[in-house]
């Protein structure tokens, strides 16, 4: 029995049956012991993203009660094990004291919100909202959608949902789990999204002479495996902190000997160069893990996790790595999430939509 009343259950097979959605509830409802639900997390695969309503239904009515939110994902998780390559669904229940409750503005300022929405439902200004946001963009194996999310157990019409989990604190931290081949380098000209020069060179020839051993030429790897940090704050720590955002090649020009990049550059912001590496993931994670429970500064009572698709099981050779440090850390603690499109969290202050990174919340009873 677990004496948080908080519990997971997963159910899935070989057709999109809205009777899965009810069996994991019913397998969280026997783990924590509880026979009625204040609230679920369900997440589905996207099988059901057509029509998840029948789904929906069968959940809440094994719960015994509507507060049903959750979205579809490119996969779905708990502390069992993961699944991307079949029908299903999994659920996480909360008994007393925890539970969800509306965000209210500007009163939830303070507080932790746990977010999804569909790609189309992601908008800047609900991004930018004052309190900090948890959570993922809905998403498939091939990008193609449908995507969907819900809450109250019905399919939400303005594609993106929110909720405070009520009783409950959180830490939280984001592994991005690049490995570094240059220390931040000042952005000396840049022109739109063209970056030309990083410091007193061509930004080009600084990412060529950057490359690891194993790599002599630029076309031996696939740009999506090579990237820009832009550090926040003090540039000699930020890597190591994870104090960086993301922002991604789109292409290369030999003759003018710059980089286009996936979000503009600003004179005078230090950027470093950066490439996936599976090690350098592992690495981050332990460190997001530390940065969470410090925060935390309790052990936690459940978890909640969103990883990308492309930072999951297909990344690390067929395993989770993510979730197997997570588990050997808590041993038996309940943990929910699903592989996103995208995992918002924050960063530097402020909220963030990420790429190729792992979102990690952990809930303490407040």
């Amino acid at each position: 029995m677990n004496t948080n009343s908080v519990a997971t259950g997963l159910c899935h097979g070989g057709r999109a049956d809205p009777a899965y959605a009810g069996e994991a509830v019913r397998r969280a409802l026997a783990r924590a012991g509880i026979t009625r639900a204040r609230a679920v997390l369900l997440f589905l695969t996207p099988d059901y993203a057509h029509d998840p309503e029948p789904a929906l239904r069968a959940a809440a009515r094994a719960a015994g009660t509507l507060q049903v939110l959750g979205a579809t994902g490119a996969g779905i998780l708990t502390e069992d094990e993961w699944v991307l390559d079949s029908p299903g669904a999994a659920a996480m229940v909360f008994g007393d004291p925890f539970g969800f409750s509306p965000v209210l503005r500007p009163s939830a300022i303070d507080e932790t919100v746990v977010s999804l929405a569909t790609p189309t439902g992601l908008a800047a200004d609900w991004l930018d909202e004052p309190w900090r946001r948890i959570g993922a963009v809905s998403a498939d194996l091939v990008g193609h959608g449908p995507f969907k999310v819900w809450a109250n157990a019905r399919v939400a019409d303005g594609e993106r949902v929110e909720t405070i989990l009520t009783g409950a604190r959180a830490g939280v931290a984001v592994s991005q789990g690049v490995r570094a081949l240059t220390s931040p380098i000042e952005v000396a000209e840049a022109k739109g999204h063209e970056l030309l020069k990083l410091g007193n060179y061509p930004a080009l020839s600084v990412l060529v002479q950057s490359l690891p051993s194993e790599v002599s030429r630029l076309d031996q790897m696939p740009l999506y495996m090579l990237m820009g940090g832009v550090t926040y704050g003090d540039p000699e720590n930020a890597i190591r902190e994870g104090r960086y955002r993301l922002n991604h090649i789109l292409s290369a020009d030999p003759r003018e000997q710059s980089i286009t990049l996936s979000e503009r550059l600003t004179p005078g912001e230090r950027l470093f160069w950066a490439m996936r590496d599976t090690l350098a993931a592992e690495r981050d994670m332990r460190r997001a893990m530390d940065d969470a429970r410090r925060e935390l500064a309790a052990p936690p009572a459940f978890a909640l996790l969103f990883p990308c698709l492309g930072r999951g099981p297909q990344f690390f050779g067929n395993r989770d790595r993510d979730l197997d440090q997570l588990r050997q850390r808590n041993p038996g603690l309940p943990i929910i999430g699903m592989y996103g499109n995208g995992e918002l969290g924050p960063l530097d202050g402020t909220n963030h939509l990420y790429q190729y990174s792992t979102v990690l919340g952990l809930f303490a009873a407040a």
